[in-house]
């Protein structure tokens, strides 16, 4: 028995969305915070490092290590990504040049979420009800204004801005992942083999990238999804399915051949106390990480729940179901949690058929304020930075980051403005009387999470890399560290080892009993470990370092005593 769809679009709803204006959120969005930044605790400094002793041979390929240290990533492909264009590109920046796949691949995930959205809207079952005299919206048409909402969707996700912009294995799996629900979203016909081969780039992708069970979980779901449609009742879709499973444990026995497939359950949590506070800490993250698109999400749960087992629906459940899974049963946290947002973006443009008028002006109303409040307290507390007024938030972030000296950069001004002058523009064009879209209602939303994010990668972007960056520490370092000589080192992290190296351009060892440098860097958490491996007696203390914004990155510093 065939169901009626719930959504009813006509034609003038569909009217596409500018391609300029399209456009300009993507590239604004993805080059905001890979340009003009160092690397930041702890996670991206960690990688870059990596990739930087990957490109000067200094680690093996197959085993990726940072000061003689574990990556601590499950993971080569994405280190391979940017120790490639290190290599490639020797005339640029280290840290810059690594950027670059990364970047590459968030265009790639804004770009598959359009097309597999663009897809799944274009099947049947996805298609607003006929209306009696016809009028109703243009299948194309519609498949294009929901992919358009997607994607505006996807930008307009709190927990999108620092994760997708770090140079992290969770980025390449992210893109990866948008990639693989592309290829599944246009199945088999009209182009089966094109999409079999960008399924199967997607699935080597994510096994090498740290995420071989969740690929498996993918494909054998989403094989499954096909042979559960109506529609895939036939050879052709059966084969289909079947190889795209069979691609999915192929690339899960890649994983297993390179030492990447791990047993990642934390059986601590499952505890009744630790699984309860697991569950609300998950539930509080879902909140703001996935803001806006979550309430819309399940909107569209509600509205096509009789149709929950045709792909439109259930293909993008079944990506966010895993990844929720995967993420409260594992230490991913927030960046397990990443994997979920196409998906998520997905569900939450079904809902925009059948939202109310009322509905859509409540979302309007409360992203203006929510918006327009953010970028005005990131303009005051600027102001602040470079004049002293007010001086209640210049008085805080000195009391948060001392030591800090803003500097006035003309380009992040000029940046800042047009940033701000094209959010006035949008909330005046969006508050006009006009014809209605069904994308109109996520404009404003992915409009002011760019506009933030663009304000605090100028503006704020050099009180950030101050906050957040190593440049503090390795100064401090440095002055008691000749740079002409090795230091060794015991107990630092992959993060601090990376720094030291890229920033001081600081040779260094491990620790030896028998001292080889003239200085030893001690993590302070590593006291103990320096009592009792080496002799305290061949060091002296004469400094300690700190990042100025947290009291747990101190580094001792020691040197070597004089022999009597």
């Amino acid at each position: 028995m065939k169901r009626p769809s719930p959504a009813i679009v006509a034609d003038t709803a569909v009217r596409r969305l500018p391609r300029a204006a399209l456009w300009l959120f993507c590239v604004a969005y993805v080059l905001a915070g890979f340009i003009g930044r160092g690397p930041w605790k702890s996670a991206d400094a960690s990688a870059f490092g990596t990739m930087q002793e990957l490109a000067l041979g200094l680690s093996d390929w197959l085993e990726p290590q940072t000061a003689a240290q574990h990556a601590g990533y499950d993971s080569l492909l994405p280190f391979w990504l940017g120790a490639g264009a290190i290599r490639l590109l020797p005339f640029l920046p280290a840290d810059l040049a690594s950027r670059l796949p990364f970047m590459a691949l968030l265009a790639l995930t804004l770009a598959s979420t359009w097309y597999a959205v663009y897809h799944l809207a274009r099947s049947p079952q996805a298609q607003p009800v006929a209306f009696a005299f016809g009028g109703e919206a243009n299948p194309r048409d519609y498949a294009r204004a929901l992919a358009d909402a997607a994607l505006l969707a996807l930008l307009a996700c709190l927990g999108l801005a620092q994760l997708a912009h770090e140079t992290t294995p969770a980025l390449a799996q992210l893109g990866f992942t948008a990639l693989l629900f592309y290829a599944l979203a246009a199945g088999p016909q009209p182009h089966g083999m094109r999409h079999a081969a960008l399924a199967a780039v997607a699935l080597v992708g994510l096994a090498l990238s740290g995420a071989p069970t969740v690929a498996l979980l993918f494909g054998v779901g989403a094989g499954l999804i096909e042979l559960w449609d109506r529609r895939a009742r036939g050879w052709t879709l059966a084969r289909w399915s079947v190889l795209i499973m069979a691609l999915a444990a192929a690339s899960v026995l890649l994983a297993w051949l390179l030492g990447l497939w791990h047993w990642r359950v934390d059986t601590a949590q499952w505890g009744q106390a630790a699984a309860q506070k697991s569950l609300l800490a998950l539930l509080r993250l879902f909140v703001w990480f996935m803001w806006p698109a979550w309430p819309l999400a399940l909107w569209t749960l509600w509205q096509w729940r009789r149709q929950l087992g045709n792909r439109h629906v259930a293909l993008p459940l079944w990506f966010f179901s895993v990844v929720c899974v995967s993420t409260l049963l594992t230490t991913a946290s927030d960046r397990g949690l990443l994997l979920a947002l196409p998906a998520l973006a997905c569900l939450a443009a079904f809902a925009l058929p059948t939202l109310k008028r009322s509905v859509a002006a409540l979302i309007d109303w409360f992203t203006l304020l929510f918006f327009s409040l953010c970028g005005l307290t990131i303009w005051v507390i600027w102001i602040a930075l470079q004049t002293g007024v007010p001086q209640k938030p210049a008085a805080n972030v000195a009391r948060l980051a001392p030591g800090f000296e803003a500097s006035f950069s003309l380009l992040a001004l000029l940046v800042a403005v047009l940033a701000s002058l094209a959010w006035a523009w949008l909330v005046k064009w969006r508050t006009g009387r006009h014809r209605s879209a069904i994308w109109k209602s996520l404009v404003l939303p992915a409009g002011g999470a760019t506009l933030c994010w663009v304000l605090l990668m100028s503006l704020w972007l050099p009180l950030l890399d101050f906050a957040r960056g190593y440049q503090p520490l390795v100064r401090q370092v440095t002055r008691y560290v000749d740079r002409q000589a090795c230091a060794e080192t015991l107990g630092l992290s992959t993060a601090q080892a990376a720094a030291l190296r890229y920033h001081g351009n600081l040779e260094l060892r491990e620790a030896q009993l028998q001292p080889q440098c003239p200085a030893l860097l001690v993590d302070r958490q590593a006291q103990a470990r320096f009592r009792r491996e080496l002799d305290p007696s061949l060091w002296t203390l004469v400094a300690a370092a700190r990042r100025p914004t947290e009291k747990s990155d101190d580094l001792l510093i020691y040197r070597r005593s004089p022999r009597e």
